[in-house]
């Protein structure tokens, strides 16, 4: 089984990802792993943003060999160097029972024929906010011109009411 973990950034995807991992013995793809939407300021609008940001071509290998019970292997975005290159080790994961795919995009219908559930995680605004700027220390113009491409994916591509589940989480998780 696939399961799509989708949501704004600071929704809480990847702890809610650990803690089913944990308790499923799941296996789980991190979506930011196949970022692809460069290291500068563009000035393109949030649509070619949204289309651009998450490489679904270089998710599908990934998603179909561990649907199909083999080992996937990939090339993760390198944030710690940010400089545009992938990661020089390839990450390799085996298939599971249960593969969670955590990300912003992780739903996108280009990838629906490999997906079984789609879930999204949702949270009030101010918590959103309160989490990144936990976790980023300030919100930039970069930060910005992904949160406008967010916009437009949740607005027009996958709003919450074409998700399996929505998952509110108006209090943080636990």
């Amino acid at each position: 089984m696939i399961v799509a973990l989708d949501g704004r950034s600071g929704a809480g995807k990847s702890t809610l990802a650990r803690m089913l991992a944990d308790r499923l013995h799941a296996a789980v793809i991190e979506g930011d792993d196949f970022y692809a939407g460069g290291i500068g300021l563009r000035d393109d609008d949030s649509e070619l943003r949204a289309a651009a940001c998450i490489d679904w071509t270089r998710q599908r290998p990934v998603l179909d060999a561990l649907r199909n019970g083999r080992d996937a292997v990939w090339r993760a975005f390198d944030w710690a160097a940010f400089d545009g290159r992938l990661c020089g080790q390839p990450t390799r994961l085996g298939p599971s029972p249960v593969m969670i795919l955590e990300g912003v995009y992780a739903a996108r219908p280009e990838l629906a024929d490999l997906i079984d559930l789609r879930v999204v995680v949702t949270v009030p605004e101010d918590v959103r906010m309160a989490r990144l700027l936990a976790r980023e220390g300030t919100i930039g113009p970069w930060d910005r011109q992904w949160h406008e491409a967010e916009d437009f994916y949740f607005q027009n591509i996958m709003a919450p009411q074409t998700f399996d589940v929505v998952l509110n989480q108006l209090d943080g998780l636990r």
